[in-house]
């Protein structure tokens, strides 16, 4: 277990565990986040995105206050300026992806959105200067490659694609706020993680709340646990993430988490019969590539979901 923080929610001795053994806690995350796609795809049928996204934040508001009582943290953070920011670019993330997640095919979405990555090494080297050798160059262009061949653009343009473009236009602007978002936690990571995961789903359900009322509809049944179902399974995601990050370095855990493709692949065909086209898989293997190399090439570094 991590070390418990100090009161004022900044962590201050925290050293990451030299001896790894945080790759299965990054597996239970990305089996986490799965679900949580899965759940939000089959709620998202019937209930509007927004919905979705308040709903999400209420329960991981809860959850993470509720963790942060019980450990005797103070969310007296001394960054509240960058924890807004983080909850505004999180929350801009969150609603894209959920769009993306209800109107495209599960493994389709999460190939798209594990793009971020890639983006972030470009974003982080032009907002806070870090080098972008050219082996990291490289391997962002062959991620982008990689979604250039499963969204086929030339194809979305004249009309015929099998994908919806607003949809994948969605995913994309997924992938590129969740990289600004993970450029921000950067500036955040001595603050015990609840704080960040307590800000963050604050700012998401105040934002969310008025956006979703023109458009509520009222939960009936078997929607009630799946909105739940919703919340949970991104703290517990979120949480193993922290914790897997504690214990190893962030190259070896971005690598570790590219199954959640695999999960996102197979509860698609179980559930929704979404068999990825051969131009997905093509595709998906480059993005993955892409992104185990880039991770290891990188090296440190912390990230987490929106």
């Amino acid at each position: 277990m991590p070390d418990s923080p100090s009161r004022d929610g900044v962590d201050r001795c925290r050293p990451r565990d030299s001896h790894g053994g945080g790759l299965h806690l990054i597996v239970l995350s990305g089996l986490f986040f799965s679900l949580m796609s899965l759940l939000v795809k089959a709620a998202g049928r019937d209930l509007p995105t927004m919905e979705l996204v308040f709903a999400r934040a209420v329960v991981v508001t809860a959850v993470a206050g509720a963790a942060m009582v019980r450990r005797g943290v103070r969310a007296t953070a001394l960054e509240p300026g960058l924890l807004l920011l983080r909850g505004l670019i999180g929350f801009a993330a969150l609603s894209f992806f959920y769009y993306s997640v209800v109107h495209l095919p599960l493994a389709e979405a999460t190939l798209i959105h594990f793009t971020n990555p890639v983006f972030t090494s470009i974003i982080a080297a032009l907002l806070l200067g870090e080098r972008l050798r050219s082996a990291q160059f490289a391997m962002t262009l062959t991620g982008i490659a990689g979604v250039a061949i499963v969204v086929q653009p030339a194809t979305l343009l004249a009309g015929g694609g099998a994908l919806p473009p607003l949809a994948v236009a969605s995913a994309l602007a997924a992938a590129l706020f969740s990289a600004s978002a993970y450029v921000t936690v950067r500036r955040l990571r001595h603050h015990d993680a609840t704080v960040i995961v307590f800000a963050f789903a604050a700012v998401s359900a105040v934002i969310a709340l008025p956006l979703m009322l023109p458009s509520f509809v009222t939960p009936r049944g078997w929607q009630w646990p799946l909105l739940l179902g919703v919340g949970l399974a991104t703290y517990l995601g979120q949480l193993f993430l922290t914790m897997g990050l504690q214990r190893e370095p962030a190259g070896r855990a971005m690598s570790a988490g590219s199954v959640q493709v695999l999960f996102a692949t197979a509860w698609g065909a179980i559930f929704f019969g979404d068999l990825p086209e051969t131009s997905s898989i093509a595709g998906g293997a480059l993005i993955v590539a892409s992104v185990f190399l880039l991770a290891r090439l990188r090296g440190g570094g912390e990230t987490q979901r929106p």
